[in-house]
């Protein structure tokens, strides 16, 4: 049986925007709802990194463009970013530990956007992911990235569990699958 919900295409296909909507939709339908999701840092029409924001509106780096790593801290690149495993972990952590033992009775939507490389830097983020799959009353409603070069064990390991459904987005499905990520994400609680 299907319970979580994923969604994965190339990078600015529209993941976020996607998962964003479908938080706010199942939020107004009464359904406890956390989390978090990446967003692009821009500066001078320049995309310069990437932060982490929690659906409570909390906001950190998650990596920046950059030669030298952080001072005291182990150098996490992807391309031309430097990540930052501190600063995602104080904010991507505690929303995933809080996933289950927040809900009380009934269920509740775990965001996740993304599991992709940057983040997979960090191994507490890998097992609180591992967990909050396996909590009873919690749906993920998540992001993973498009196969593409190496495969991401993790992602792999997401990808081929029964209980979970992938939607592929592009260009002209993104616009109608709204209504159909909702359904399965709601469906995910029974």
């Amino acid at each position: 049986m299907v319970r979580h919900v994923f969604l994965t295409g190339p990078p600015g296909i529209g993941k976020t925007t996607l998962i964003r909507k479908a938080s706010e939709v199942l939020k107004s339908s009464g359904v406890p709802v956390d989390g978090f999701y990446t967003e692009e840092v821009r500066q001078g029409g320049r995309r310069i990194g990437f932060d982490v924001v929690t659906l409570s509106g909390l906001r950190g780096p998650l990596s920046r463009v950059g030669s030298e790593p952080l001072p005291g801290r182990r150098e996490c690149r992807v391309g031309q970013y430097i990540v930052d495993v501190s600063a995602f972990e104080q904010l991507a952590l505690p929303v995933l530990r809080n996933a289950g033992s927040s809900s009380g009775p009934g269920w509740n939507v775990c965001v996740i956007d993304e599991i992709g490389k940057m983040e997979l830097f960090s191994q507490p983020f890998i097992q609180a992911v591992r967990h909050t799959l396996s909590v009873p009353g919690t749906v993920v409603l998540g992001t993973i990235p498009f196969p593409k070069g190496k495969p991401l064990a993790l992602v792999e390991e997401i990808r081929s569990r029964a209980d979970v459904t992938v939607f592929s987005v592009t260009r002209e499905n993104r616009d109608r699958l709204l209504q159909d990520v909702v359904t399965c994400v709601q469906s995910g609680r029974k």
